[in-house]
């Protein structure tokens, strides 16, 4: 359950349980108090018919070992790292699924603003809770509402140029609740698609990936004439777009847009981005005058770097954007969704014409092949070096896996942090030379009998 940068799994006797969460509370506690002499955050949980009593078990864990405890209740990840801010604590918690389905649930937990938990922290915590090497205290308790001073937070640093049409798709999670009132708050003219909240999802998880929530988007988009449309995950940290054709914007080609409005107020800023990415992107930054860094794939990891390198805007091709002008440089996709929507007022071409102004290549989505936790590192490495001294090495970044840079495209293979499947992603100038790309990468993994021949999502 302790993964790189969160902690997840199923809620049961064996995973997630009032127990378990009572020892995850109380070594939490503790880790914040030994590695911050921290002794109080802030915690949420997301509206599954489960998460509040989890919530309620891991607060008990805090409160038992002596940590003071402002539970904001039903919110959104973003909202959490708000709060955080708002009440002057450094430390956080959320009990959330995020997107995954039903019977799922989890933690992000944070130390310092703006800062969530990594590997090795995570792992730390772990040894804490299996040792129970707690220390007994008496945590004072407060419940709060951040609600209010969010909205409005949000609603101040966004100017709309003229009205916009978004349709608004959240998948029956979470961000229902809080979405659509900032939307409006600012100017926006909603349409509301799957914003009542509904834990059994009967539309599709609250997942902006998927086929289902694309197209259901898509085909809302073109019904209304909206001029764009949004679609946020379950703990409003991650989101998807569609143009205003119906057509999916990748993230990655979203984050070219906002790295514009950035450099339009900063010459030289710096934009910090994942090993998924478009080369269009680094393309268009350096066009611009900005400074294009790479880095690894996973919110935390971007976040680490965004706040190392001093840069002004962040991004993943999963959805997580971290804006650090006029707000604080965590995954927010409300606020994101809206500085696109802000930028997007003030032009005269529509977003299908933005995003055809952006260098062209072709992407394919993100591929998923099936791969044995324990073997899928050992894997990667081995094709890593096989590449390096294949191709040289200065046509391979290796900082997340192997990423290869050919002339006129680039192919990815890299382990999933969460699953047991290597994560692969190909780009090229041309569908017939990106297919080529990806001949060169089956042809390599079909020497590993411990990779599966099935490529999913292809």
């Amino acid at each position: 359950m302790f993964r790189e940068y969160d902690i997840r799994g199923r809620v049961n006797e064996q995973e997630l349980n009032p127990k378990t969460m009572n020892l995850i509370g109380q070594a939490f506690a503790i880790f914040l108090k030994r590695r911050r002499n921290v002794s109080k955050l802030v915690l949420g949980h997301d509206f599954r018919s489960y998460s509040e009593n989890l919530a309620e078990n891991f607060k008990n864990g805090l409160l038992s070992a002596g940590c003071e405890t402002i539970d904001i209740g039903l919110t959104l990840t973003p909202m959490i790292y708000f709060a955080q801010y708002h009440f002057k604590t450094q430390g956080g918690a959320i009990v959330t699924a995020s997107h995954n389905p039903n019977g799922w649930s989890g933690l992000k937990l944070a130390d310092g603003y703006s800062k969530t938990l990594l590997g090795e922290e995570l792992q730390e915590v772990y040894r804490i809770a299996e040792r129970e090497d707690f220390e007994k205290g008496r945590g004072h308790f407060a419940k709060k509402d951040v609600t209010k001073a969010y909205s409005e937070a949000i609603a101040s640093r966004i100017s709309l140029k003229k009205p916009i049409k978004v349709v608004l798709e959240c998948g029956n999670g979470t961000a229902g609740k809080f979405a659509p009132p900032i939307f409006k708050k600012v100017g926006c003219e909603v349409i509301e698609l799957f914003c009542d909240l509904d834990s059994s999802f009967p539309h599709h998880n609250p997942n902006p990936e998927l086929k289902e929530a694309k197209e259901a988007l898509a085909k809302k988009v073109k019904e209304v004439k909206a001029d764009i449309g949004v679609s946020i995950d379950g703990d409003g940290d991650r989101l998807g777009i569609v143009d205003e054709k119906g057509e999916n914007i990748w993230s990655d080609r979203a984050l070219i847009l906002l790295a514009r409005q950035v450099l339009d107020k900063k010459a030289g800023a710096k934009i910090i981005f994942d090993v998924k990415c478009t080369r269009a992107l680094k393309e268009d930054i350096k066009a611009r005058g900005g400074i294009p860094i790479m880095w690894k794939t996973g919110h935390s990891y971007i976040k680490k770097k965004l706040h190392e390198e001093k840069a002004d805007l962040a991004g993943e091709r999963s959805g997580h954007f971290f804006l650090v002008d006029d707000w604080y440089g965590f995954d927010d996709a409300i606020f994101s969704s809206l500085k696109l929507i802000e930028y997007l007022s003030g032009q005269e071409e529509t977003m299908s014409e933005l995003i055809a102004s952006t260098p062209p290549y072709v992407i394919s989505p993100t591929i998923h092949v099936n791969c044995p936790d324990h073997q899928k590192y050992r894997v990667v490495d081995s094709l890593t070096k096989d590449f390096k001294k294949e191709y040289g090495l200065e046509k391979v970044i290796d900082i997340n896996g192997a990423r290869v840079e050919f002339d006129d495209g680039w192919g990815l293979v890299r382990a999933s942090s969460n699953e047991p499947v290597l994560v692969l992603v190909f780009e090229a100038r041309t569908k017939e030379r990106l297919n080529e790309i990806k001949s060169i990468f089956r042809e390599k993994l079909n020497k590993y009998p411990e990779v599966n021949k099935e490529w999913k999502n292809e």
